[in-house]
């Protein structure tokens, strides 16, 4: 066999297999609207939107760049709940300082564990197409 057919079988081999693994990712029926936060961790997250934190932290890959990702903050071996109050207290770096009740930063930390322990975030319900787009309907 010659290298021209050997690498030829290779690329129909490989193009195969990405439009089998993309049909059955598309097409899947996953319930991605089963996943539900507790009531504190969505005023948690309306605090997390009211005081602009997104801007600078990505939970999830959504959000800015200037601070850490605090997508696993939470189990982190650093992070927990003291420690997230305490950078919430005193800020960081280029971090501001928040004057946040205690019920506040306990409803920011209950929203952190949440998307930590769920492993999703935005709190959305979504639709895949078989056309490969999704559908966002904020709940």
């Amino acid at each position: 066999m010659s290298l021209y057919k050997k690498y030829a079988l290779l690329f129909l081999f490989l193009i195969s297999a990405f439009i089998i693994y993309n049909t059955i990712i598309y097409t899947s029926k996953i319930n991605y609207s089963s996943v539900k936060f507790s009531k504190e961790a969505i005023e948690g997250e309306a605090i997390w939107l009211k005081n602009n934190c997104n801007s600078c932290h990505q939970v999830y890959g959504l959000g800015g760049y200037l601070g850490p990702d605090l997508t696993n903050i939470y189990s982190n071996k650093k992070g927990g709940k003291n420690y997230i109050k305490a950078i919430v207290n005193s800020g960081i770096k280029s971090m501001p300082k928040f004057d946040l009740s205690e019920s506040d930063k306990n409803k920011l930390v209950q929203f952190l564990k949440e998307i930590d322990q769920t492993g999703y975030y935005p709190n959305t319900d979504l639709e895949i197409r078989k056309d490969g787009w999704v559908e966002i309907k904020k709940k």
